[in-house]
């Protein structure tokens, strides 16, 4: 006893100084740098900047234009000024000033306003659910290579134990006590072990390249996250349904979608409407008309403009409009189903994983207690070395699926949170300004680059950085990043990853 807690003392000493040695890494830091650095959350972002200045430009309808007028050339004129004779060519001069301020254009300004905040919420819901998803693909990126990394250490300390097994048996041969037959057996599965073991490295290596293609960085050494609490979590099928419905972004996007589309169908009715402005103007000219000298005027008036007849184009734009409202419907239609869907299936494989915890864990353990009852029955001559090798593989089998199984149920917990529109708020995420749909981003000036050039050095600098590549070793060897000190105990002997799980009843679509 005194061994194991002197034992288990050191390990923890060791891993604390390794962890310190090391760059660590929270889900919560990897999802956050992922958001500020990942192209496609990038791309939405510009997009809802983009929209922002045409809501800013749908507004200019409202405010008054000036427009600036000059010319000069030859002008010959013929009228009564002249006696209806061609003058002489003469040097014509213009300069004139208007001023226009809308009065009435049956409401053609006041839709358009309306479609481009509806398009600007459709955009900031849009980068809202492109970084729900993008942080989604974090954390299974991120609890993969966790998963797998202790996948290989499983992996290596059951190379280790058919080692030892390999040992003891050439050695009963060597003694003459064996048979070669025992030696061939264990050398077997001895080179099957060494097989699952280079196999669970090239997936761990599969795994970081994944985290590294969305984070764009390698995975360090990465610290085990808590996942989302019971608190948060729905407690049936039916709550988180409904919270989805209610949370989700991509829904909120389909549904502003509708809003900008009816909007564009009443702007589109504005055309078969008068228009009225108020315009005030001066003109000056001079050697027009034939007659030398100046021919200046000043005005004030409101004009009136109502188009009667186009040739059926207004007419076809309400029809076009109309059945693009209608498909926006539709377009909300099929996401609301596509998002029963797929929380649906989060939850259902929510509770599947977690209801098979307890049955994995109880095999890993009588796995565990069926091994070391075998090993002791082996020396004594009771048992075969098939019936040892075999319980072997099992314990290993057991363990690695129950470890399988933790972090198939933790990612179903976040994967539940996208569902909900609520993963970033359950990892304490900030979430980007762009995704705020009840205010614009600030507005930059459209005439200096400078900001572009700074994101042309940046793309400039990761372009020549070189890029972590992990490296890849002949021999199948304990790699510093993914190993832990073997103690004398079994892995199922530490504390579980998970925190203790929701008590859920037998049907738990039923509230």
């Amino acid at each position: 006893m005194k061994f194991k807690l002197l034992s288990l003392a050191i390990s923890s000493a060791f891993l604390t100084l390794s962890g310190l040695a090391n760059a660590q890494t929270t889900l919560t830091a990897a999802v956050d740098y992922t958001l500020r650095n990942n192209p496609d959350v990038a791309i939405e972002a510009r997009q809802r900047r983009s929209v922002d200045e045409a809501l800013l430009g749908a507004y200019s309808g409202y405010m008054p234009k000036v427009d600036l007028g000059w010319g000069i050339g030859k002008e010959k004129a013929k009228n009564s000024n002249t006696a209806y004779q061609w003058s002489d060519s003469l040097t014509r001069r213009e300069k004139s000033v208007t001023l226009s301020q809308m009065l009435f254009d049956s409401f053609a300004t006041a839709n358009e306003v309306a479609r481009n905040r509806a398009r600007m919420q459709s955009s900031a819901y849009k980068v809202s659910g492109t970084a729900e998803q993008i942080a989604l693909k974090v954390v299974e990126s991120y609890l993969d290579v966790l998963r797998l990394r202790e996948n290989v250490r499983l992996t290596q300390e059951n190379l280790q134990n058919h080692q030892k097994t390999y040992d003891q048996i050439s050695l009963r041969a060597t003694s003459g006590i064996g048979r070669q037959s025992d030696v061939d057996q264990a050398e077997a599965r001895l080179a099957l072990a060494k097989s699952n073991l280079v196999s669970a490295e090239a997936n761990l290596r599969d795994a970081e390249i994944n985290y590294q293609r969305f984070t764009g960085k390698h995975p360090d050494e990465l610290i085990q996250p808590d996942g989302p609490t019971d608190e948060i979590m729905p407690k049936n099928l039916e709550d988180a349904l409904v919270k989805a419905r209610e949370n989700n972004p991509l829904l909120k996007q389909s549904k502003a979608d509708i809003e900008a589309a009816n909007a564009q169908y009443n702007a589109a009715k504005s055309a078969f409407g008068p228009r009225f402005d108020l315009q005030a103007g001066m003109n000056y000219t001079d050697d027009s008309g034939g007659v030398e000298g100046p021919n200046d005027s000043k005005y004030a008036m409101i004009r009136m403009n109502w188009n009667i007849l186009r040739g059926g184009a207004d007419y076809a734009r309400l029809g076009e409009t109309k059945q693009l409202s209608y498909q926006a419907m539709e377009i909300m239609k099929r996401t609301m189903m596509q998002l029963d869907q797929s929380t649906s299936l989060s939850w259902n494989t929510f509770v599947s994983a977690h209801e098979r915890l307890p049955s994995l864990l109880q095999h890993a353990e009588s796995s565990l207690a069926t091994r070391d009852a075998y090993t002791k029955q082996f020396s004594i001559g009771q048992r075969t070395l098939v019936d040892l090798l075999d319980t072997e593989n099992e314990y290993y089998t057991s363990t690695v699926e129950y470890v399988n199984g933790q972090y198939m149920e933790l990612f179903a917990r976040y994967r539940l949170m996208a569902d909900m529109g609520t993963l970033l708020a359950s990892l304490n995420v900030k979430p980007l300004v762009e995704s705020d749909p009840a205010r614009r981003v600030e507005h930059s000036n459209p005439w200096t680059r400078s900001d572009y050039k700074k994101e042309e050095k940046k793309q400039a600098a990761l372009m020549q950085e070189e890029p972590a590549q992990p490296e890849l070793e002949a021999d199948p060897v304990i790699k510093p990043e993914t190993a832990k000190p073997v103690e004398e105990k079994s892995s199922l002997d530490k504390e579980p990853v998970l925190k203790p799980q929701p008590d859920l009843t037998a049907n738990p679509d039923k509230k």
